[in-house]
């Protein structure tokens, strides 16, 4: 495992939605499909791995949240999210509990 990949996963954190809303206002927030492992993709971003990244743009793995999902959320403030922050952005995943 390499440093970097390490230190992600040392880094993942989960939050409500409440606390991540305030990066919204610098349109921050990237949302990770489900299927995706998080720290996988921390580190495409991270190292900048184009040809990924944009197959996961390409297939809507990676996108900004809608208006629909924000509204959804601002009435569950306390939704869970997995978080990892890869400079400018901050990767979110959606903790879908059974």
């Amino acid at each position: 495992m390499t440093e970097l990949s390490e230190r992600l996963r040392q880094d993942l954190a989960e939050v409500t939605w409440k606390d991540l809303r305030l990066h919204l206002q610098r349109d921050a927030i990237i949302l990770v499909a489900n299927e995706l492992d998080m720290i996988d993709t921390a580190l495409a971003v991270a190292k900048d791995d184009k040809t990924q990244v944009q197959g996961w743009l390409t297939q809507g793995q990676l996108k900004k949240p809608t208006a629909e999902q924000i509204a959804a959320w601002e009435a569950q403030p306390d939704q869970p999210f997995r978080v990892l922050i890869v400079q400018p952005f901050i990767l979110a995943q959606q903790v879908e509990h059974a």
